[in-house]
């Protein structure tokens, strides 16, 4: 059994963290794999596998490069997955272009040997060669832009929605409560100890570390580990796990008459459609309403108690407390 000790500053020092280069690897997974696990992801797979496979028939040493590098025998190489950089959030494509400049700068030497370990063995003939980090950091950009990017307002709400429910599950119930269901093999064994897995591997002391937990949307998971400075310490270690949200829109109940009469139908509305937490920004582009008008909306209903608000990265979700649940179910929507 894999797991991790960790003390209470290392807890007090973890956060959530958004990463559309771990969004878009957990997507090449998925295409790579070939199977889906839930609707949503099937219905993309089914939109992009096809190219992406052709993508592959004409670059045959990228093909054979991404399937060692993602590991045919369980383990993705360290190159391929660098724990996220959060000094400085940035829009989701510019986000992606600097953590994408990390991979393409992997010394030759460095992706060679963490490809060899992925492999668990030498590397054939055809992946001796020195640009092995530019060629996956290009298929990367290609998925970015192709399966990822277009849909990234979409995904980075799911993401972030359950980021919220997870730091609302933390200040109710604990670390227990919410890491338990972050991945299957993964639950918190007490007297400091997290198991990561069920693989038999030695203890690890993360006294002193920072743990970042990332959600991505396809049904995917891993972990990253900042390499060891000159002193051999590792700093950082990364959880990446599939968020709970479901990635497809949901249907949209209508607003009852009776709540916008009640409400105001802009109020009405906005609390109708916090079935999951969302910006303002969200709620802008979902009512048609100007900023100023959903800004004010929010106030009344943050002072009325019917929603709350919580931090998710660089934005601010709303969500429905439980006096607007109870709204909502009084009116039976």
């Amino acid at each position: 059994m894999g797991w991790w000790e960790v003390n209470a500053d290392t807890l007090a020092s973890s956060r959530f963290v958004v990463s559309p280069l771990f969004e878009t690897i957990a997507t090449l997974m998925v295409l790579e794999k070939g199977s889906a696990t839930h609707p949503a992801e099937r219905r993309r797979l089914d939109r992009h596998r096809q190219a992406y496979r052709q993508r592959l028939a004409s670059d045959p040493v990228t093909a054979l490069l991404v399937s060692v590098a993602l590991g045919r025998h369980q383990w993705t190489a360290d190159f391929l997955t660098p724990v996220p950089s959060h000094e400085a959030e940035a829009p989701g494509g510019a986000e992606f272009a600097g953590a994408l400049a990390r991979i393409r700068e992997t010394p030759a030497d460095t992706a060679r040997a963490d490809l060899e370990i992925a492999h668990r063995g030498p590397l054939p003939r055809s992946l001796l060669r020195p640009d092995l980090p530019q060629r996956i950091a290009d298929l990367l950009e290609w998925v970015w832009q192709e399966a990822v990017a277009p849909d990234w307002s979409r995904r980075r709400r799911v993401v972030e929605a359950d980021m919220v429910a997870r730091t609302g599950q933390l200040s109710r119930a604990g670390w227990a409560s919410a890491l338990d269901d972050m991945h299957p093999e993964m639950r918190w064994l007490g007297g400091n100890r997290l198991q990561i897995n069920a693989r038999s591997y030695p203890p690890r002391q993360l006294l002193g570390s920072q743990l970042l937990f990332v959600p991505v949307t396809p049904r995917m998971g891993w972990i990253s580990t900042e390499r060891p400075d000159a002193d051999g310490a590792v700093h950082r270690y990364a959880v990446v796990y599939p968020c709970s949200g479901a990635l497809a829109e949901p249907e949209r109940a209508t607003t009852p008459k009776a709540l916008a009469r009640l409400l105001g139908p802009g109020r009405a509305r906005a609390l109708v459609l916090l079935d999951s937490p969302m910006s303002t920004t969200h709620l802008v582009a979902l009512t048609g309403q100007g900023l100023g008008s959903v800004g004010r909306h929010l106030k009344v209903l943050l002072d009325a108690g019917l929603v709350g608000r919580r931090r998710a990265g660089r934005s601010v979700l709303y969500y429905r407390t439980s006096a607007g649940e109870a709204v909502i179910r009084a009116q039976g929507a």
